[in-house]
Order: structure tokens, then C-alpha cells, then sequence
């Protein structure tokens, strides 16, 4: 309709035309687009109020805290700097080369138990417990505590029970990423004592996109209990990936160059109590082991 047209119409036949574009204005919403997906949103329970907090707000100014924390980034700094001058990883290159084994987390103290975190259903208002204390003689990890898989009454939660141990992201100087390197490796080596439950080994790798950073390359732990130890090695090529829990279809083999943590979880629906004790973490390399992945590789996309 030209404006023409609009001059020569009576007001009568106006106003019809304007309340229409106003409900029709009214009734579609405007486009908005989060700032983060619905996958990537951290968990909430459901009927619990959002906290977002500005950004200066996640800071805390201290000046003591702030001088140690430049004094132990230079110290940790300079140790960067006078490793590389020795060898890879602060050994000589001949070591390095002809090492075929190696231990990454022993428990012989309180300080080795602050390199891990726990967590369990708790967190979305289950009834499992978890806890990490040292063994006997200070020697070994002890975790135990209980499994509950009674979903909370939130309305909305169906599943629950479970328990986790995962280890700690390690921070170079400057808070900045620091990985494990264990592509001259092919095997895990664990030395534990559980009590015949079945566990979920974890290991989680640098991605390349923030939708991957739940990505979890995991296989199974069966202890077998009583008080005798157990030596498990398990090949890099049987672990598995997957997304929240879920076996993914497009697998390929677990990255070693740049591994970022370790974790065990508990979740097989037994309720009661358990237990979990574990001498040493390793890595060691099977020159009879041969094989790079255990599943299949498909191609999207295969030539004809």
C-alpha cells in the first residue's frame, strides 16, 4: 500500500489496521541467544536460583597473598627454565629415552592427598558420602564411604549413586595448563586393594573446543577384595570414549601427549558401604602389547 493510498483511508479503517500490527508485535518474541548452549550450562538443581555474580566480584585482593603468589610463579618459572636445559621433563635425554616405567602419584604423606578431589551424588542432593584419608603407615590412599542410589525428590531427578576421586589439573607458572606426556607409554599400571566392586577409570585429555570438555576416555576396574593386593595393567588402546556417561559412536585413541587427569567412580548401584585403596598411579611401557586401538575406526565418509 503506497502512502498515498494510507492518506486517502479514513481514521476508522486506521485504527483497526495499527491494533493489529501492535498484537501481532506483541505476540511474536524477540530472538535471544544465551550466552552459553543448554549443553555447556554448569549443572543446577532444579528450584534453585541462578548466582551470577559480576565479573569483579570472583576476585580476592590481598597484597600477602599476592607476593607469595608471584614468588612461587617465578620459582616454578625458573625450575621450567633449568629443566629444559637437562632433558626432556628435567631428565637427560638417555634416561628419557630408555625409561619404561614411571610413577605418577605415590601416597606417602598428607600433601599427596591434595592433589584430588572428591565428589559424589551429594552435590545434586543424593545421600552417598565419600572420603579420603592415608592408610596404614602412611603409605597407601584410603577411599571409602557410602553409596546411596535414591534419587533426591526434587520432582525431576531420576538417577543417582554414585562416587567420585579425580586428580587435580596441574598449573605451570602463571596459572598456565601443564599436561602429562605419556606418549612413550602404551599401559596403565595400577597397584590397589578394593572389596570386589567394580569401578570406572577416568582420563580426561586437552580438547580443542569447549563443547569437549566433558569428554572422558574410560574403562573398567575389577577388584576382586580380600586382603591380598592386586597389580592391574591395563593398555591406553582399551580405553574408550565418551560424553556425559555416553559411549560416543565416532572413537579414535586416547591422546597421551597431553593428558590432563585421572579419576575413579563408583556407581553400580549397590547401595552400602565401600572401599578403595591404592599404592601407586604408573605408567609402563609393554613391548609385547602391540596393539594401537582395540575398536573399530569408521569413516564417515569412505572412498568408493
Amino acid at each position: 500500500m503506497c502512502l498515498t493510498q494510507m492518506s486517502r483511508l479514513s481514521v476508522i479503517r486506521l485504527v483497526p489496521l495499527s491494533q493489529s500490527h501492535i498484537l501481532l508485535a506483541s505476540s511474536v518474541s524477540p530472538l535471544i541467544i544465551s550466552k552459553r548452549t543448554n549443553i555447556q550450562q554448569p549443572y543446577r538443581r532444579p528450584g534453585e536460583s541462578r548466582k551470577e555474580k559480576l565479573p569483579w566480584e570472583n576476585f580476592s585482593f590481598s597484597v600477602t597473598k599476592g607476593l607469595e603468589s608471584i614468588k612461587k610463579n617465578f620459582n616454578l618459572l625458573t625450575k621450567e627454565f633449568t629443566d629444559r636445559w637437562v632433558g626432556p621433563e628435567g631428565k637427560p635425554l638417555l634416561e628419557h629415552m630408555l625409561e619404561q616405567n614411571r610413577v605418577i602419584w605415590e601416597f606417602r604423606g598428607p600433601e599427596s592427598l591434595e592433589e584430588w578431589t572428591l565428589s559424589s551424588d551429594r552435590e545434586i542432593g543424593g545421600r552417598s558420602e565419600v572420603f579420603l584419608k592415608l592408610g596404614r603407615n602412611n603409605n597407601t590412599c584410603f577411599l571409602y564411604g557410602t553409596l546411596c542410589s535414591t534419587p533426591p525428590r526434587d520432582g525431576e531427578t531420576r538417577y543417582s549413586g554414585y562416587c567420585t576421586m579425580r586428580s587435580k589439573h596441574q598449573l605451570a607458572s602463571f596459572n598456565r595448563k601443564k599436561h602429562f606426556d605419556w606418549s612413550s607409554f602404551n599401559t596403565l599400571h595400577l597397584r590397589i586393594r578394593g572389596d570386589g566392586r567394580p569401578w570406572m577409570i577416568n582420563i580426561a585429555t586437552e580438547t580443542y573446543y569447549s563443547h569437549q570438555k566433558d569428554d572422558m576416555y574410560c574403562y573398567f576396574l575389577y577388584t576382586r577384595g580380600g586382603p591380598y593386593w592386586q597389580d592391574i595393567k591395563i593398555p591406553f588402546s582399551k580405553f574408550f570414549l565418551s560424553h556425559r556417561g555416553r559411549i560416543q559412536d565416532a572413537q579414535h585413541p586416547l591422546w597421551l601427549d597431553k593428558v590432563n587427569t585421572i579419576g575413579f567412580t563408583l556407581g553400580d548401584k549397590a547401595d552400602g558401604p565401600f572401599q578403595l585403596e591404592i599404592d601407586f598411579i604408573g605408567v609402563i611401557k609393554d613391548y609385547a602389547h602391540t596393539e594401537e586401538f582395540a575398536y573399530e575406526l569408521y569413516k564417515r565418509n569412505p572412498e568408493v
